[in-house]
């Protein structure tokens, strides 16, 4: 389950949302980038929600289910992996992703043609590089709880 979803995040990050924004753009739409951000945003939603479910199902199994071969430090890396990506896709999703959402709603114009050094312009910017980190920190997570879940099956 987490390597199917470590999947998905690393397709939608690699391939869904450059794709997006680069064959719409190519098109020479004046509004190319607020609908790729459409795309991404709901692609996006998928993943964190999907990643949020997954990893609190883990960490309920994980206790539920202990492996008496899994040592103890493994066990607590792994829960904290699981607790990590839990709250990174929550907060991409129900903090960062709202608040993007909302920035976006309260704008007459597609945000490309807000000023670079309007304010609202500067949150959504900011807002979205910690979209970024929150994902790319889950990813991280779920790589190392995979490991050692790998290890764990191994011995």
């Amino acid at each position: 389950m987490l390597a199917v979803w470590f999947g998905a995040a690393l397709f939608f990050s690699v391939v869904v949302a450059p794709a997006a924004f680069g064959v719409l753009r190519s098109h020479g739409l004046p509004n190319a980038s607020e609908l790729a951000g459409a795309i991404v945003t709901r692609s996006l939603s998928v993943v964190n929600v999907a990643g949020f479910a997954i990893a609190l199902l883990l960490l309920v199994t994980l206790f539920v289910a202990r492996r008496d071969s899994t040592g103890r430090v493994a066990m607590i890396v792994e829960a904290v992996c699981f607790v990590l990506i839990a709250v990174a896709t929550s907060v991409g999703h129900w903090v960062i992703a709202a608040r993007m959402r909302a920035i976006r709603a309260e704008l007459e114009v597609p945000i490309d043609q807000i000023a670079a050094d309007d304010a609202r312009r500067i949150a959504f910017n900011h807002l979205h590089r910690y979209s970024v980190n929150a994902l790319g920190l889950a990813m991280i997570a779920a790589l190392i709880a995979l490991v050692l879940m790998a290890r764990g099956l191994r011995q």
